[in-house]
């Protein structure tokens, strides 16, 4: 943007202060232990769209060997300010410089919605090629399952081009070669998670505001097993399952009532039947 400094004080505002960013990347970080684990030397990650580099910060405090670039210097300068290895390059044409098979990783957090679709197709491509065996793609974006997020707060970035719908955004890395992919769910509220049942309130904000696509390129059986309960495991909250809880609270309430009815029912009837016993008994 023309402006240099108006996206950084968007992000500010917006989507949370680099301490709260810092928290919701943690979640990744299982992902990449089986890299960190025995490697000799830190493994290469870069990070397309890299921002004020909180990711940069935390996988490299992780045993990451992370690089990252960005169009926006207003953004850029946080990644300097920390000597935080990034430059100022388009997305696409640093994929194009790397050597095939290079990097173990591959993200970018909050970029797929800003570019054009055919330029997220050469994204992934490229990300596979430039991945090692058993190397990650990491995509998240806003979650237009979310009601609130797909009406409203995905278009208060004047820069997104539009929602891109989970099953849309985990098939594209499975066509351009990646042996499998797996939707994560995020950024949801901890005490909805945990609800039995729910108000509708609930199921229109209430979904995983953010998701993440992760995709794995085929490798070593024995490596890439390492992965598998991760990618088993169960992420974040879906519209369907919020609207079961609803439906199955909403049941609940319009049992309850109809017992009440039922009961106040045979109240009144036992108090007819005791009142009529009365009126009828004979007078001695």
């Amino acid at each position: 943007m023309s402006d240099r400094a108006f996206y950084h004080e968007f992000e500010a505002n917006f989507r949370g202060g680099r301490k709260e960013i810092v928290e919701r990347l943690r979640v990744y970080l299982p992902f990449l232990r089986p890299f960190t684990e025995a490697a000799a030397e830190p493994p290469g990650l870069v990070d397309l769209g890299c921002g004020r580099g909180e990711w940069l910060e935390l996988a490299g405090e992780n045993g990451m060997r992370a690089e990252g670039v960005d169009l926006d210097e207003g953004m850029l300068e946080d990644c300097f300010s920390r000597g935080l290895a990034a430059r100022r390059m388009d997305a696409i044409a640093f994929l194009r410089s790397l050597p095939e098979g290079s990097q173990a990783g591959v993200s970018g957090f909050h970029l797929a919605e800003h570019l054009p679709f055919e330029v997220l197709q050469s994204l992934i491509a490229e990300a596979h090629r430039v991945l090692r065996p058993g190397g990650l793609l990491i995509l998240e974006t806003p979650n237009a399952e979310n009601l609130d997020v797909g009406t409203l707060a995905f278009h208060m970035d004047p820069t997104h081009n539009k929602p891109l719908p989970p099953g849309l955004l985990s098939f594209l890395p499975r066509y351009y070669g990646f042996s499998r992919s797996k939707v994560l769910r995020l950024q949801e509220k901890k005490a909805l998670a945990e609800a039995e049942t729910v108000r509708l309130i609930d199921v229109l904000r209430g979904v995983s505001p953010d998701y993440a696509v992760i995709a794995q390129k085929a490798g070593e059986p024995e490596f890439l097993a390492r992965f598998d309960a991760l990618f088993a495991a169960d992420y974040g909250l879906t519209l369907d399952t919020l609207s079961e809880r609803f439906e199955r609270g909403l049941q609940q309430q319009i049992l309850a009532q109809l017992h009440e009815i039922f009961d106040y029912q045979k109240q009144l009837a036992a108090v007819h039947q005791s009142t009529s016993w009365r009126v009828t008994k004979p007078l001695r």
